[in-house]
């Protein structure tokens, strides 16, 4: 009788798709982005162009599917307490070269208005430490950000 019910368990374990996990991993790194917009009291226009962009860009998704994904962020932030829950999910599921690039993205969120607020700064200094990013691709992370921002012009 247990037998089967850990097979039942495991079986169930192994139907949570790989697209459930890739959803899991785009709503943390979209509620991450917010995070990083919001610090500065206010999300303006060019951060939620900047996290659409990236969230079609970085997920293959289509305009569409990139406002659902931030409003379904956007919901889920409400309620969150903490970026602990979100940060975890990265760290169990992201190498720390992938990790990075999510740094990368929010800078680019950050810089996307042309102003950097120091809030913003410290807030992805602080995700970089939960999400154990070294202090070198922190840094290396921040410069791709700026030139990607730059390139653009």
């Amino acid at each position: 009788m247990l037998k089967r019910l850990a097979d039942l368990f495991n079986a169930f374990a192994a139907t949570q798709s790989a697209a459930d996990l890739d959803r899991e991993i785009q709503i943390a790194t979209a509620v991450l982005m917010l995070e990083v917009a919001r610090a500065d009291s206010s999300i303006d226009a060019p951060e939620l162009a900047a996290i659409s962009a990236v969230l079609q860009e970085d997920f293959d998704l289509d305009g569409d599917e990139a406002k659902i994904l931030l409003a379904q962020a956007q919901d889920t932030t409400e309620s969150a307490v903490s970026s602990y829950p979100f940060t975890r999910r990265l760290i169990n599921n992201l190498s720390v070269d992938q990790r990075a690039l999510v740094i990368e993205r929010l800078w680019r969120v950050a810089l996307s208005d042309r102003r950097l607020d120091k809030f913003e700064e410290g807030t992805i200094r602080k995700l970089a430490d939960l999400l154990y990013v070294p202090h070198t691709a922190f840094i290396r992370a921040k410069h791709d950000a700026t030139l990607a921002i730059d390139g653009r012009d």
